[in-house]
């Protein structure tokens, strides 16, 4: 996600994500925030706080996936059409800590039809450490997130 000049893709990107974490009450419960949205692209951050422990004071893992599940959701509605997750998967590879901020890049890798898959990296910000894979494959129903800009209403 680099820094250039933003397209409309890019404008509309960033509008679908606005508002998306507007709506998104279980995101803004646990903290995350939408850091960077390209179209097929989202960065969503979340420090892992007390209250996110397990029993073994460890990030629980329900959290990490809904981590990244939340990056997949930007990343597959960021050309505005409402898409939904269909299926998912997840590979733990490192546990997440109290105090740590987890970073999730959910990158497309296919779009054909209605149906994308997407996977999404999740790290730790600090030290780079891979947390978690993780792979989403998404399904495109009726709609858009914000009004279509050739006129069509969400």
């Amino acid at each position: 996600m680099a820094d250039t000049p933003p397209s409309e893709a890019d404008a509309l990107a960033a509008a679908v994500g606005t508002a998306m974490l507007a709506h998104d009450q279980a995101a803004r419960a646990l903290g995350m925030t939408l850091e960077a949205i390209l179209p097929g692209a989202a960065r969503v951050a979340m420090a892992v706080r007390d209250d996110m422990l397990n029993g073994h004071g460890l990030c629980h893992g329900g959290l990490i996936f809904t981590l990244a599940d939340t990056a997949f959701a930007y990343a597959c509605n960021s050309r505005n059409r409402s898409t939904l997750a269909a299926a998912a998967e997840i590979q733990f590879l490192s546990p997440g800590r109290a105090g740590e901020t987890l970073v999730a890049v959910a990158r497309e890798r296919i779009v054909s039809g209605r149906t994308g898959i997407y996977d999404v990296d999740v790290t730790e910000r600090a030290s780079g450490r891979l947390i978690a894979l993780f792979r989403g494959r998404s399904q495109q129903i009726a709609g858009t997130v914000v009004p279509d800009p050739a006129g069509g209403a969400p």
